[in-house]
């Protein structure tokens, strides 16, 4: 395997068995107490997505699952492979912290370990007596009797003795509070899921395999109560007090239950809707209303509206529970079969056809508009008995669309609410809880970001390098800066022909978004599944490059040669020169892009295109004088810096559904990106549409409980939007200011997201600027920024030639000097040679003397980096040996 299995790397192997099925594979270090509820999670997974038994086991060095090669009518369309068949990954591990106790409890009760718990359980209740006490009873036999036992035990949720085996597997068994942490630290991106494919298992995996095998060999002659125990239900009141859980009524704050509700049933002020068309989607999405109740939801008056609708025969009035509500005419047959409504004359009836749970339909509505609800609320609301209410809602539980408990403060008796609802309303309970709590300083958010970033190359391989362009899609950087500084600041051991790989398979697509001084540019990088167009206003092409447009526009792929051969037919058929230049307009308005980053490496290092502009320049005619001749391999293929395969890339259009779906996902990335997002994150990365476009993705994003909006961050404002994992993770950077942490500096390009400062930060304080000093610290491309424990302390512009410093603290500025002179002789940027620091001559100032000790020389133009010196350097840095972290 390329990634091997640690505790802060997990790793989901897959492989084809011998019947063709997946096997997939978690390789964890957690131990059994860990991965057996994890497995239940599972395999309740795996039988919700893919309708089958998963055959899921869990031992001490993982998960084994077992998922038929079968095309599954659920699988989304990124998760399938070239045949259309869905391709199981690490997404069946991700456990949702809110959900992982509910489904674990729930999914127990049908397990081999509760059967042969409940065994023993009972045997010690002295509910399984023995004829003889002196004689040993065959285990057949006990299992047998534990069955018949378990059997009547089902029908009572409150029997005691299946609460006590409840309580032993979840309690003494299983260490759900260790796979709490772990799921939370997975969210919190502490531990990492990596998927790999074999083609048949690693040395890790047939271990595993061998006693999978074992398990399931007598799989037959399993006892007859681990096959009954799967319908098992147990009354949650009485478990939560046996486990001693605190109850939901407990944390579920009453002020974002209250509006919540409101939320849900359109009283919220900004949820109510307008006009004839208003009042027909409030029927639709809340079921029958009275007048009154529509008028209190309708900004207008709701009678014209009725009556209108009545008109055109989009609505009729009902008598439900006793009373006349209005009922878009597309309920009228679920009403009629559920509450034995009688229909009027004149729907259509096509619209009066049977649907196959016509109460149960009615019921999740109203479980999906309404906050905790009580069984007597809903047989009041449709006017039916308890116990046929009770039914439907047993059985909606048992599907996990709903969940049963105690969840409303101040309330008493058992409740219901949709699994929805309640996750949106634990988020924002848990939001507002967080609200009490004092903000972060900046600097813990300026320590916290490089760290969600994975900066300090904590990553590995292409797995690695993935990772990263997932979690900077879209984002425009310097073309020379992706490969120099920020690849290789997040994965160890990147090598460009990693990128290579990836865009060559096409898991990886890279754009342009507009030019910069010289041959550089902004260059992005995108998952293929998440191409985000350039973010800046394109150039229009001119004749030519409508001309590349025009043969790039049927989908193709094409080699620069394959190119201008087709162009070769044209009237005035163009060089190569002109070829290359309109090629490169269109990449760098995002139009065209290539299946290799090698053009751009050709480019930024200065070589240019093959002149051959309809016929002798005058180099050629040099070059022939002198005897020299053209490369072979140019004139076969072209220029360097149009090597590899070129595409149309496809644009969204103008279509306002398309439009929004791009805002939609321009918004997660940045939560992606940042963790917390907020004003000067969004305006720094000049996102379409402003902080305000991506502020209402946002507000939808809270409302569906992805985000939590809060102020998190002191002094960045009010409307700051995160994940409770992140928050929770971020907090863990916090320390005293004045407590010295041993820590590396790093260096980081200025315009890197994973640089807080000129973004969500303002910059810090020149130091002891001159009274002439010009110079400002910007997001520029080409420039460097030294960061050390959350604060930036040298701010260097291209080429070094002026330097900022924003301390005077020795040890610091020694950190930053060692990181600075470390980057220089990497080779990876220019070599550096400052003049100035803050204004005055970079040789008699703090930052001067640091960079001397760091191996910095005297140059008759300032300091120059001596990379010569760098092994004696490196011993005597204060940091040597140390991890780096911003």
């Amino acid at each position: 395997m390329p990634t091997l299995p640690t505790d802060r790397t997990l790793v989901v192997e897959r492989f084809h068995d011998e019947l063709g099925d997946w096997r997939v594979v978690l390789h964890s270090p957690y131990g059994r107490r860990v991965h057996a509820p994890w497995a239940l999670v599972v395999a309740a997974r795996v039988l919700d997505r893919y309708g089958v038994d998963g055959s899921v086991v869990a031992t001490d060095d993982g998960i084994v699952a077992r998922i038929p090669d079968t095309s599954s009518p659920w699988a989304p369309d990124d998760a399938a492979d070239g045949n259309g068949t869905e391709v199981p990954g690490a997404d069946l591990f991700v456990l949702d912290v809110d959900d992982l106790e509910r489904v674990v409890t729930a999914e127990v009760g049908g397990s081999a370990l509760f059967a042969s718990r409940f065994r023993e359980c009972a045997a010690r209740a002295l509910l399984l007596p023995r004829r003889n006490p002196g004689a040993r009873a065959p285990l057949w036999q006990q299992r047998q009797r534990a069955a018949q036992l378990l059997d009547v035990a089902r029908e009572h949720p409150d029997f005691p003795i299946l609460l006590e085996t409840a309580r032993e597997c979840l309690q003494d068994v299983y260490d759900l509070p260790a796979l709490t942490t772990l799921a939370e630290r997975v969210a919190q991106q502490e531990v990492r899921i990596v998927e790999v494919e074999t083609s048949t298992a690693s040395p890790f995996a047939r271990t595993l395999l061998f006693g999978y095998v074992a398990t399931f060999l007598y799989e037959g002659d399993t006892p007859l109560a681990e096959r009954r125990a799967a319908a098992l239900s147990l009354d949650p009141t009485l478990l939560s007090e046996l486990l001693g859980r605190a109850e939901l009524r407990e944390l579920l704050d009453p002020e974002v239950l209250e509006r919540t509700e409101a939320e849900l049933q359109r009283l919220a002020d900004d949820r109510r809707l307008k006009g004839t068309e208003g009042a027909a989607d409030l029927l639709r999405l809340l079921g029958p209303l009275t007048t009154a109740e529509v008028d209190a939801r309708l900004v207008d008056d709701a009678v014209p509206a009725l009556e209108e609708l009545q008109d055109a025969r989009r609505v009729v009035e009902l008598p439900v529970a006793g009373e006349p509500r209005w009922v878009v005419v597309e309920d009228a047959g679920r009403l009629r079969d559920a509450l034995g409504v009688v229909v009027p004359l004149g729907i259509p009836d096509a619209l009066l056809q049977q649907v196959a749970d016509p109460l149960g339909d009615l019921v999740s509505r109203y479980a999906r508009t309404h906050g905790p609800f009580t069984v007597e609320e809903v047989a009041t609301r449709f006017g039916l008995g308890r116990a046929v209410v009770l039914d439907v809602l047993t059985r909606l539980t048992r599907e996990d669309r709903l969940v049963e408990g105690e969840f409303r403060p101040g309330a008493s008796g058992t409740e219901h609410v949709d699994v929805e609802v309640l996750r949106r309303l634990r988020s924002r309970s848990l939001a507002a809880a967080r609200q009490q709590i004092e903000p972060v300083e900046p600097r813990t958010f300026a320590r916290f970001l490089p760290s969600w970033q994975e900066v300090g190359g904590s990553l590995r391989g292409l797995d690695g390098v993935l990772t990263v362009v997932d979690q900077l899609a879209g984002v425009p950087l310097p073309a020379s800066a992706w490969e120099s500084l920020v690849l290789p600041s997040r994965v160890r051991d990147y090598s460009p022909a990693q990128l290579d790989e990836l865009l060559g398979s096409g898991e990886v697509v890279w754009t342009g978004a507009g030019t910069l001084a010289g041959s550089d540019g902004w260059v992005q990088l995108h998952p293929a599944d998440l191409v985000l167009p350039a973010r800046r206003d394109p150039v229009e092409p001119d004749a030519l490059g409508l001309r590349l447009l025009e043969l790039l526009d049927d989908g193709g792929a094409y080699l620069f040669r394959q190119l201008t051969q087709a162009l070769a037919a044209d009237e005035k058929p163009p060089g190569d020169d002109a070829v290359v230049e309109a090629l490169w307009q269109l990449v760098w308005s995002g139009r065209v892009a290539g299946d290799s980053y090698a053009p751009v490496r050709a480019r930024l290092g200065g070589r240019g295109a093959h002149r051959s502009r309809g016929g002798s320049t005058p180099r050629a005619r040099v070059r022939a004088r002198r005897g020299m001749a053209a490369s072979p391999r140019a004139a076969r293929l072209g220029p360097p810096i149009a090597s590899g395969r070129w595409f149309a890339v496809e644009r969204p259009g103008d279509d306002p559904q398309q439009q929004a779906a791009l805002q939609v996902a321009r918004t997660e990335a940045l939560v992606t990106r940042h963790g917390v997002v907020t004003r000067g994150a969004v305006v720094a990365e000049q996102t379409p549409g402003g902080f305000a476009g991506a502020y209402r993705v946002l507000r939808e994003l809270e409302q569906n409980g992805s985000v939590l909006r809060g102020y998190y961050i002191d002094s960045l404002g009010a409307a700051q939007f995160a994940s409770v994992a992140t928050v929770d993770r971020m907090r863990t950077f916090e320390r005293p200011d004045d407590e010295r942490a041993d820590v590396d500096a790093v260096v980081l390009a200025a315009t890197d997201p994973a640089q807080p400062f000129g973004a969500a930060l303002p910059w810090p304080a020149i130091t002891d600027p001159a009274d002439d000093l010009k110079h400002r610290p910007a997001r520029k491309a080409g420039a460097l920024v030294a960061l050390h424990d959350g604060r930036a302390v040298l701010y260097v512009e291209r080429g070094g030639r002026s330097c900022l410093a924003f301390t005077d603290d020795a040890d610091v500025l020694a950190r930053a000097a060692h990181a600075l002179a470390a980057l220089g002789r990497s080779g990876r940027i220019p070599r550096l040679t400052v003049e100035s620091v803050n204004g005055r001559p970079s040789g008699s100032s703090p930052t001067g003397e640091a960079l001397l000790a760091a191996g910095f020389e005297r140059h008759p133009k300032g300091l120059r980096l001596d990379l010569r010196r760098g092994s004696d350097t490196a011993r005597r840095s204060p940091s040597a040996g140390r991890s780096t972290h911003a």
